[in-house]
């Protein structure tokens, strides 16, 4: 097969192929050594975890990333509460 490169744009990509392109080794290497009769439930049982735990840290990544770049351009311009007038009491809330 001829080799192929991916290229990353973002940290968070770069992640992602580096994680994707490891299990996919990892597969092969154990659908390989699996015994006959034994590969699908040897390969389904280093899939599972891992695709979950793949997702789990590109997950994870993704809201960091959005986190630290919301921290950057700080909280958007809102108009601030109003004050209560001294001497009046602001109406109850209703409850459920």
């Amino acid at each position: 097969m001829n080799p192929r490169t991916f290229r990353a744009d973002t940290p968070l990509q770069a992640l992602v192929l580096e994680q994707a392109l490891l299990l996919s080794r990892q597969l092969e290497t154990t659908a390989d050594a699996a015994p006959d009769g034994q590969v699908l439930a040897r390969v389904e049982a280093l899939a599972v975890p891992a695709a979950r735990e793949l997702a789990r840290r590109a997950v994870e990544a993704a809201l960091q990333a959005q986190a630290a770049a919301a921290e950057k351009k700080g909280r958007p311009a809102a108009p601030a509460p109003a004050a209560a007038a001294s001497g009046t009491r602001a109406a109850p809330g209703a409850t459920s």
